[in-house]
């Protein structure tokens, strides 16, 4: 008999089971500090309000139409009744080949929960790249359910630190809240600028990103050298 449950697996020692409980010792006081940190983000008070209205180009909603564009301002993100927009800055400089690998994978896990996400908040995907270019390599993704933005005619990215002077690509994500004195920035995934502690990846976005998840429940773990690639042999 365990102190947190009645369970016991087959086979497993009396080892095992003294360090299973300390485990979870550490597991329940790192989902309460998760609850934490998320209630000290929900506590921010409104940032800067929204630089200017960006106009975005945005693709055909069935992306087997490249060839329909249209403009789309950024206070044209938010539906009715649904006041926040989260914005995941994908990084595709205009004249690259390919995106990011690392920024698909994300979204490649992300489009799957969009639907359900979209249910509360907006969502959108931005990348600097012409929106036919991102709209090519979202058909080939199966990308069905995101909202693909391209801003390589305004000034968001460099605005909102998904690009420096440079032209550098960064993947940060950003939140902004719809009020009726406006639209405000609330949140910056701000971890993406800190220096690293050694033997530690910048890590920003890992909350929305299961693939680092899954591999942390293994006993390899997420490993030291190895990261998404656009496709496997």
């Amino acid at each position: 008999m365990g102190r947190f449950h009645d369970r016991q697996f087959p086979g497993e020692s009396a080892a095992y089971r003294k360090a299973r409980e300390e485990l979870l010792d550490a597991e329940i006081a790192l989902r309460k500090r998760i609850e934490d940190v998320a209630a000290l983000r929900r506590g921010l008070p409104p940032g800067g309000e929204l630089k200017e209205d960006y106009v975005f180009e945005e693709g055909a909603a069935d992306s087997s139409d490249q060839q329909t564009v249209k403009s789309v301002r950024f206070s044209e993100l938010f539906e009715k009744g649904k006041d926040s927009l989260i914005i995941y800055s994908f990084m595709y400089g205009t004249d690259w080949n390919n995106p990011c690998p690392m920024c698909v994978s994300l979204l490649d896990s992300l489009n799957g929960n969009a639907p359900h996400v979209q249910q509360r908040v907006n969502l959108a995907v931005v990348a600097r790249a012409p929106i036919q270019k991102i709209r090519s390599w979202a058909s080939q993704r199966g990308w069905k359910n995101l909202r693909l933005l391209s801003s390589r005619n305004n000034t968001y990215n460099t605005d909102y630190f998904a690009e420096n002077a440079e032209d550098d690509q960064m993947p940060p994500i950003n939140v902004f809240r719809k009020t009726n004195g406006g639209i405000y920035h609330f949140y910056n995934s701000e971890l993406l600028y800190v220096p690293t502690e050694k033997g530690q990846h910048m890590r920003h976005v890992d909350l929305i990103w299961p693939l680092w998840s899954l591999f942390d429940l293994t006993p390899d773990g997420r490993g030291t050298d190895w990261l998404p690639g656009l496709s496997y042999d």
